[in-house]
């Protein structure tokens, strides 16, 4: 079966990892899938006429309800869509968004979401009957780069200390946009690092809003042991998970973070803003801790960095937690049976 696979796939983000994985599963089962970034179509039409060339294809599945899902309304074959998280969080209080997401659901065989959180939210606000969305967690597989030199990694993003053994590096992963809010803590830090130099907090990860960007360059730029990284690959990233002390989320709003789940899988504690898409997947002082204030996350990292025996076991619950909740292969087979749905 040929199947077209839409997806918001900026470089190096989340979605784009979870495309990949997925792309990956349907391959495997023995069949042809082109996975495309929605940016490239402007409207439904465009897909329709990419769908009559030849050899054709016989079925579709897409990333995110509005993004992905409102370009496969005129498909013409069968199609699933999988949740994106700001589809349900964040675009459904558009009316108009929310009016093209109710039909995407409406016409799709099918719908997946990360968690029951998200599926209960989407019952509710886009009216849709339980028994078409299936919940499976994203399926975590992490690689780090084995040539990765974590001195140099530093000083290209400009840290400069002659203790680097000593250092503690506050990783914060996220595309760079707004909802991801990656200056929420830049004033607490920088208070917290003139009483502490040893701790420096990186933003890394792709420059997806460049108005944005720029205006989180020059708050980094006049900040002090705040920092923002160039882009690495996704296995130089693991690496330097590897290296740093904790991985930090501060979206505004998430579905679920790939970030956190590969920190818990790389051994990383995980600190992230008490949001919904966060809660799901981390338990407060048991996989990770959450925070809900840029005060709170100075207290509760000020008591990480000095209890060994947290850090111990939030590492030990979060692998843990990977391996029974976030398996590759369970993964793998909701989505070869969910395709064989489209036939």
């Amino acid at each position: 079966m040929r199947v077209l696979f839409l997806a918001p796939n900026s470089p190096k983000t989340g979605n784009c990892t979870t495309a990949e994985r997925i792309r990956n599963h349907i391959v495997a089962a023995g069949h042809t899938c082109l996975l495309c970034d929605t940016r490239e179509f402007s409207s439904a039409s465009d897909v329709s006429s990419l769908m009559t060339q030849e050899p054709r294809f016989e079925a579709a599945l897409a990333i995110h309800l509005f993004k992905g899902g409102r370009l496969l309304l005129d498909v013409g074959v069968p199609f699933g869509v999988v949740f994106g998280g700001t589809d349900v969080n964040e675009d459904v209080k558009d009316e108009h968004k929310r009016a093209v997401m109710k039909e995407v659901l409406r016409k799709a065989r099918f719908a997946v979401a990360f968690t029951d959180k998200l599926k209960e939210h989407a019952e509710e606000l886009l009216v849709c009957e339980s028994k078409k969305i299936y919940v499976q967690p994203q399926g975590i597989e992490t690689r780090a780069a084995s040539h990765f030199n974590w001195s140099d990694f530093l000083h290209s993003t400009g840290v400069r200390t002659k203790q680097v053994e000593k250092l503690c590096v506050f990783l914060l992963v996220c595309g760079v946009r707004r909802v991801k809010d990656p200056l929420y803590l830049l004033e607490a830090f920088e208070e917290w690092h003139s009483q502490n130099p040893l701790v420096v907090l990186i933003i890394i990860g792709p420059k997806i809003d460049p108005v944005f960007t720029a205006e989180v360059e020059e708050s980094v730029k006049r900040s002090v042991g705040v920092y923002l990284a160039a882009d690495l690959s996704q296995e130089e990233l693991h690496a330097a998970m590897q290296k740093s002390f904790a991985l930090v989320n501060s979206s505004l709003s998430e579905g679920m973070s790939a970030a956190i789940l590969e920190a818990m899988d790389l051994g990383l504690p995980v600190l992230a803003r008490d949001v919904p898409g966060n809660a799901a997947i981390v338990e407060h002082e048991v996989t990770g801790l959450l925070y809900s204030s840029p005060q709170e996350f100075v207290s509760l990292s000020r008591k990480l960095l000095d209890d060994h025996e947290l850090q111990e076991r939030l590492v030990r619950n979060g692998k843990n937690y990977i391996t029974t909740c976030h398996n590759l292969m369970k993964e793998r087979i909701t989505y070869q049976k969910l395709v064989e749905t489209l036939h």
